[in-house]
């Protein structure tokens, strides 16, 4: 039997929270995190996670960044929400329990705001939530270090997007590892913040 703190391509989910044009210019460490989110991305897709992508108030902050759309998976969704918390929007959560997932795996901005209240919201509904440190960000890096603490406080995995894919592998046999070896060639891994 799997723990609830080890990660299983068929419980787990890929959210995207607000990776937004007009919003990622003014985080912190942006670059290093939209690698990290395009890396998550490319290699949930070669373990056929389902994953949804919110946009905020998409008409002011601009639709998804080019470069994080076009890591989207074909079957991805992309769904615009007005709440801070993504379960907190009704479109949003009925897409997330048509899944049939109960682990979320996070990527997104901003870590004090969207993607904390998202994750405490899905940790007091039994989700086991992967929040991966270097594919999350904020304007400011007090903002997003208390974040995360305030995170694995409440219980959700603060991690990195090389663990999520090692861990959703399992095994260097595996019919999937050269192909999730591949992506992660691809990406250097990223600098701490």
């Amino acid at each position: 039997m799997l723990r609830h703190d080890q990660l299983d391509v068929d419980r787990a989910m890929v959210l995207v929270i607000d990776l937004q044009e007009k919003l990622l210019p003014l985080i912190t460490q942006r670059q290093a995190m939209i690698l990290g989110a395009r890396k998550l991305l490319l290699g949930s897709a070669v373990f056929d996670l389902p994953v949804l992508a919110t946009e905020q108030y998409a008409k002011g902050l601009g639709p998804t960044d080019p470069q994080v759309r076009a890591a989207l998976p074909r079957q991805a969704m992309v769904l615009e929400k007005p709440t801070f918390s993504a379960w907190a929007d009704d479109g949003v959560r009925t897409a997330m329990l048509s899944t049939q997932r109960t682990q979320a795996i996070l990527t997104g901005i901003e870590t004090h705001v969207c993607i904390q209240q998202t994750a405490l919201d899905l940790r007091s509904r039994d989700y086991d939530v992967f929040v991966c440190a270097d594919a999350v960000g904020s304007r400011g890096p007090l903002d997003h270090e208390t974040a995360l603490h305030r995170l694995r406080q409440a219980g959700v995995f603060v991690t990195t997007v090389e663990s999520v894919l090692f861990e959703l592998c399992q095994r260097c046999d595996a019919s999937r590892f050269k192909a999730m070896l591949e992506v992660i060639k691809t990406f250097p891994p990223t600098a701490a913040t």
